[in-house]
């Protein structure tokens, strides 16, 4: 009882920061919400940006790691604190300092959902969306494009899966066996799941001979 109080006051918290931020955002006061944002970390987590912003994604997930157990939730958790700030210090026009906080926000968010997220809870999936519209025109760090891989193969969205895989194989942080192993695992869905995820039994063949032939040569 008393954990799940502590995360429906969490959600009221984070919900209450986001309105706030998004005011003061709109009012150009930058510096007032990235404070909210700090303010809600140190409340929460103990945390305060600067301190969060240098820890690793590894770094973060094991500080939410309980004995062999990862709190999803906390980690979602943080992973939205770190999309709000990005997203200010895009309105900024620092893009890079946006563009880390928001990469690591979805490698955050992946993570946590491979652990039993509550995807109601923050909405989950709609933020994993918003975070792969804004950084669709950079290359996403290999662990994180993974996780991806998974996580759009779970969701059934085996075109934006293939993305991942192929982009993987270019940068050689996969096998042409490991890249196998997908189209196999795909080729026992039905017709129309894999036309309605994109990825037509042929072009899933067409994909799979290319590797074949790869592995081959």
């Amino acid at each position: 009882m008393f954990r799940k109080d502590y995360l429906l006051q969490m959600v009221e918290d984070m919900v209450e920061m986001v309105g706030k931020v998004f005011g003061l955002k709109q009012q150009k006061k930058y510096a007032e919400a990235l404070w909210e944002i700090d303010d809600l970390l140190s409340k929460n987590f103990r945390l305060n940006s600067k301190l969060l912003n240098s820890l690793s994604t590894e770094d973060i997930i094991d500080m939410c790691r309980l004995g062999s157990v990862i709190e999803a939730d906390k980690l979602q958790s943080i992973a939205r604190l770190l999309e709000e700030e990005g997203g200010i210090y895009l309105d900024m026009g620092q893009t890079d300092e946006g563009l880390t906080r928001l990469m690591k926000s979805l490698h955050l968010y992946l993570f946590a959902d491979l652990h039993g997220a509550d995807h109601s809870m923050l909405k989950l999936p709609e933020r994993v969306a918003e975070l792969k519209g804004q950084t669709r025109s950079y290359r996403l760090p290999a662990k994180t494009d993974k996780l991806l891989l998974g996580y759009e193969e779970e969701q059934g969205r085996y075109a934006e899966a293939e993305n991942a895989l192929y982009r993987l194989l270019d940068q050689h942080e996969i096998t042409e066996e490991e890249g196998l192993s997908f189209y196999q695992r795909i080729m026992d869905r039905s017709d129309e799941e894999l036309e309605a995820g994109g990825l037509p039994r042929a072009e899933v063949q067409e994909g799979a001979e290319e590797l074949q032939r790869k592995v081959k040569s």
